[in-house]
């Protein structure tokens, strides 16, 4: 007969941080498929581009103002998103709150410039195949910023309860900030499709 094995997993911790926990890996395998998504739709554009005999069609090219301030705003967005994942490692609760507090403004500061964003396109979604290929790469990508300020503002407000001084929710805010990473660096091959390709 044989002997069984038993290992004593009692010390082991019951949340992890970073590639220790399931839900860094669950968050990483969800940019890579989104991922994939926003490299399709830009492969569209492009083959759209390449088969138009001018591009854009029948429309100007976008006005620069707004999906520049929006890509600003992203770009500014980093330091203190980077620095918020370093305090959630140190499980600095109070740097931790204030950051969130900053990251949920930052998250909300892109969509209202966005509302300007779509009319600037100077297409409509429907008037033909580069209206809706641009409509499609700019609405992928407000999707994304709604989806992670939701998470944000969720965490945020965890934070701020009992729940905050909690070594699963310090691993949620450094998930939370690898996805909005993934938000901003998504958003610098749509900017150059959508404001600077058309310019070529």
């Amino acid at each position: 007969m044989r002997e069984k094995v038993v290992f004593d997993l009692d010390r082991l911790p019951p949340h992890g941080m970073g590639t220790a926990s399931v839900t860094w890996w669950g968050t990483l395998a969800f940019m890579l498929i989104e991922g994939t998504g926003f490299a399709l739709v830009i492969a569209v554009y492009l083959y759209l581009m390449s088969l138009a005999a001018a591009w854009p069609i029948n429309a100007p090219p976008p006005d620069l103002l707004p999906g520049t301030l929006v890509t600003l705003i992203l770009l500014t967005s980093l330091a203190p998103n980077i620095m918020i994942s370093r305090w959630a490692e140190q499980q600095d609760l109070r740097k931790v709150r204030i950051g969130m507090v900053i990251m949920s403004i930052l998250g909300i500061a892109p969509l209202v410039v966005r509302v300007f964003e779509f009319p600037a396109l100077k297409v409509g979604w429907d008037s033909n195949a580069y209206g809706s290929v641009v409509w499609m790469l700019l609405g992928l990508h407000t999707t994304h910023i709604i989806t992670d300020l939701v998470d944000t503002l969720v965490l945020a407000a965890l934070m701020f309860t009992r729940h905050g001084n909690n070594e699963r929710r310090f691993g949620d805010v450094q998930d939370n900030a690898m996805y909005w990473n993934f938000v901003v660096v998504t958003w610098l091959p749509i900017y150059g499709c959508i404001y600077w390709l058309a310019r070529l």
